[in-house]
């Protein structure tokens, strides 16, 4: 059952205001595959330079028995989930890497419970950040909780390491107001021209995928701007997701497309080929290129906030609204 805490008025939350400021709680969790001391010490330490007050999560450095590549149980990942985000004191929840199993928590959460929790003490939502894998959770927080949520290099990951970049793209959108804010990479280009305005959606594209069928991934009833990435899978992998999409009727309602990055997935000449030969009869604008998703500098993406894509031959333009200014969106 759907809990929404606080439906289409809480898109708007950030656009004036920053989510996070220095002093804000945050918890750092590990829902998908394990970290290293190393990793967590070091998210810890980002965290901090913030001026964010750190909490991390009991079975952060836990390792799953039998599974390889889960944090942890899923029992013990979900509790780690549930409990940060309903600590009355939080302000955030913060994955600190991706890989795989996020999406094995979200049939065993409380969701009346997280959307009796899902504001702070003053009135505004908790905020969530990931990426990868952490996909699902975004979905599903969006389709039960109907918070916005950022799509962003994950603190514990080496790309946070080693690129200043996504530490300071990261920082500005934790802790300064999203409204307006023009989120185009150095390489994107117009695969189909056209003008879009819409809720921002997506994320990683087997993720999207993978979860078709199941209540979150349904289309929601307001125009969409549609965000895909991915990695390590080969074009005709990608291919078969992108059937997969067209045929469940998934892209039915979208607005507009955005491709990001595709790493270690193969020559992008034969990706672009394949997308444009799925997407560019859809009469809908599509973006090649844009930078989120696991690219080394990857920007980040806020999701189910209001914006606008207008792409053509000359020009690209993708941007979150300003405040005050996202009137005309119906759905969740």
């Amino acid at each position: 059952m759907t809990v929404v805490a606080g439906g289409a008025g809480m898109r708007g939350a950030y656009l004036d205001n920053a989510p996070l400021a220095p002093g804000d709680v945050v918890h750092l969790v590990g829902p998908s595959s394990p970290s290293t001391p190393e990793d967590v010490e070091r998210a810890v330490g980002y965290l901090e330079g913030y001026g964010l007050k750190v909490r991390v999560a009991p079975h952060i450095l836990a390792r799953h028995d039998e599974i390889e590549f889960l944090a942890g149980t899923d029992d013990q990942r979900r509790d780690d989930l549930v409990d940060a985000w309903t600590d009355p004191e939080a302000a955030a929840v913060i994955c600190v890497r991706g890989g795989d199993g996020a999406m094995r928590l979200l049939d065993g959460i409380d969701w009346a419970a997280m959307g009796a929790a899902a504001l702070r003490r003053d009135g505004r939502p908790k905020l969530f950040t990931g990426s990868s894998d952490a996909t699902a959770l975004h979905e599903a927080l969006r389709f039960h909780l109907g918070v916005p949520s950022l799509f962003c290099p994950m603190v514990g990951n080496d790309v946070f390491r080693d690129s200043s970049l996504i530490r300071e793209d990261v920082g500005r959108w934790l802790l300064e107001p999203w409204g307006g804010r023009r989120i185009v990479g150095p390489v994107a280009q117009t695969m189909v021209p056209g003008r879009a305005h819409g809720i921002f959606r997506g994320g990683n594209l087997s993720r999207v995928v993978g979860a078709l069928g199941a209540p979150e991934a349904g289309v929601s009833g307001a125009p969409e701007i549609l965000f895909l990435e991915d990695i390590g899978e080969n074009v005709s992998h990608l291919d078969g997701f992108m059937v997969q999409l067209v045929r469940s009727g998934r892209l039915d309602g979208v607005a507009g497309i955005v491709l990001g990055s595709w790493t270690d997935c193969g020559d992008p000449g034969p990706i672009r080929t394949m997308m444009a030969d799925h997407l560019s009869g859809l009469g809908i604008p599509v973006l090649w290129e844009q930078g989120f998703g696991h690219d080394p500098d990857a920007l980040s993406i806020p999701l189910n906030v209001p914006g606008v894509l207008d792409v053509d031959e000359g020009s690209v333009e993708l941007r979150v609204d300003d405040a005050g200014a996202s009137g005309g969106i119906g759905g969740i």
